[in-house]
């Protein structure tokens, strides 16, 4: 979960009006038990619901994708689901910048959401007999009670992976071992791992602190009790990544875990981005030669100080490496877009070796066959679409689940390096060699290679997911 400040360009994006209004729904995708998705209203967590969506649709049932007005997905894309808007309760009437820390956005959700999404449920019920289940995201926490009233079973899918989902968890063992405090210049460098906590160091946990850690404390601890009141979990992952945790897991959460991932590995899906995509990236990618170019994104909701994006520009140009950079409108504080930038860096460092989009169609640019490394801050649906192309990664985590994600990827897993030190020009310069050219960075490919070659197996008939998924569907029939 993204526990940290986003002023109001990282949340805002164009809203896209639904042709149905919460009155008007008519059912008219047909055939088979209804299933109510509910995603959360960003993008990290609508893509992959809506591909949960489509494997699921692709096994009989009928899908309603029940959403937000606020970040709504586009309908048209998805012309075999329903959808059912939700009528705003507080969003429409108020500045987003009202809600720059995600998490009192994700608060406001819960807070004033369940009235709505229960008239919406219960109306959609007495029109299809058929409804059988609802899904959410796991950050709906307060829908559990709504599903309760209404007999409906529930199900959560976490966007997350199960070790980042294991470490929020264990967010009340570092409230109270006495964590949720300013930390010492010694503990900002401490190479040593948190007990219970672990790979995760404890010069990693000033980024898990919010503004209200106690209250970020309390909201993962009622989002934890919702999830072991669901019947059961989904996760984007699969087993052969993350079998090490799989025993904790389930003993902690004692009841069905379906590991059915990789979701968007299924097959080509309507997109759901909520950004114009720049199709160029591949066109000037065709123009490389394989592995040689560095990819750079942030995802959809990181900020960028002005210092840290020049950072981020003098380490690119210094590296000599060719390198295509995703950089969104407003996310550099301060800016519209790329004014921060020196008088002549375009024209003299990036024409011809770089090239800067506000968009890219992600996971068509990680398997475009130029890209070879990946700099990334390490979103799960970003960590998951690299390792499904074999690319290593370069790892610079904001905060949330990307802490993490990036330790497994740098200290676990092997096949990524960390920033250590923040976006700081020769650490990135230094960073960028060590994957792209040096021997350190071929054993890194060879080893995501080999996790590329476990997704592939995973999906086939007999695999771990494959399995997990039809299992998925026999339980949801039982309901």
């Amino acid at each position: 979960m993204a526990t940290t400040t986003a002023t109001n360009a990282a949340v805002t994006t164009t809203t896209t009006t639904t042709v149905a209004a919460a009155t008007d729904v008519l059912p008219r995708n047909g055939g088979g038990r209804r299933l109510v998705l509910l995603p959360l209203p960003f993008q990290g967590h609508i893509n992959p619901m809506l591909q949960l969506a489509n494997i699921l649709h692709s096994k009989g049932f009928s899908i309603t994708i029940l959403h937000t007005r606020f970040n709504a997905p586009n309908p048209t894309n998805y012309p075999n689901f329903d959808f059912l808007p939700i009528p705003d309760v507080g969003l429409e009437s108020h500045s987003l910048s009202d809600f720059a820390n995600v998490i009192r956005l994700v608060q406001h959700l819960n807070d004033n959401f369940m009235d709505p999404i229960r008239d919406c449920l219960a109306r959609l019920m007495l029109e299809d007999a058929e409804v059988s289940c609802l899904i959410t995201d796991a950050q709906w926490y307060a829908t559990q009670k709504v599903a309760d009233e209404l007999k409906l079973p529930r199900i959560v899918h976490r966007t997350s992976n199960i070790s980042s989902f294991l470490s929020f968890t264990s967010f009340p063992l570092l409230r109270d071992m006495g964590y949720f405090r300013p930390f010492s210049d010694e503990e900002l460098k401490s190479e040593a791992l948190v007990p219970g906590l672990e790979p995760l160091k404890i010069k990693d946990l000033p980024k898990f602190m919010t503004s209200d850690p106690m209250g970020s404390c309390k909201l993962l601890e009622i989002m934890a009790e919702a999830t072991k009141q669901a019947r059961a979990i989904i996760w984007n992952s699969f087993e052969e990544l993350e079998e090490d945790v799989l025993p904790t897991l389930r003993h902690g959460f004692p009841y069905p875990h379906f590991l059915i991932g990789p979701f968007h590995k299924y097959f080509h899906a309507s997109s759901s981005s909520l950004l114009a995509q720049d199709q160029t990236s591949i066109s000037w990618l065709d123009k490389h030669p394989h592995n040689s170019v560095l990819y750079v994104s942030f995802g959809s909701l990181a900020m960028t100080e002005e210092s840290q994006f020049l950072e981020m520009a003098w380490g690119l140009a210094n590296s000599k490496q060719p390198f295509l950079w995703v950089v969104r409108p407003r996310s550099i504080q301060g800016s519209e877009w790329l004014e921060a930038l020196p008088d002549g860096f375009l024209e003299k460092i990036v024409e011809g070796r770089g090239y800067i989009v506000k968009w890219a169609p992600q996971q068509a640019v990680l398997a475009h066959p130029a890209v070879g490394g990946f700099l990334t801050h390490n979103g799960w649906n970003s960590t998951l679409e690299s390792i499904c192309e074999g690319v290593p990664m370069i790892c610079s985590p904001c905060f949330g689940d990307q802490l993490p994600n990036a330790r497994y990827v740098s200290d676990v897993w092997k096949i990524g390096v960390e920033l250590e030190n923040g976006l700081e020009r020769g650490e990135i310069e230094n960073s960028i060699k060590r994957l792209m050219v040096d021997k350190e960075g071929i054993e890194m490919r060879e080893r995501v290679l080999n996790l590329k070659e476990k997704v592939n197996l995973c999906l086939k008939k007999g695999g771990s997911s494959y399995t997990s998924l039809e299992n998925l569907v026999d339980y949801i029939l039982s309901f």
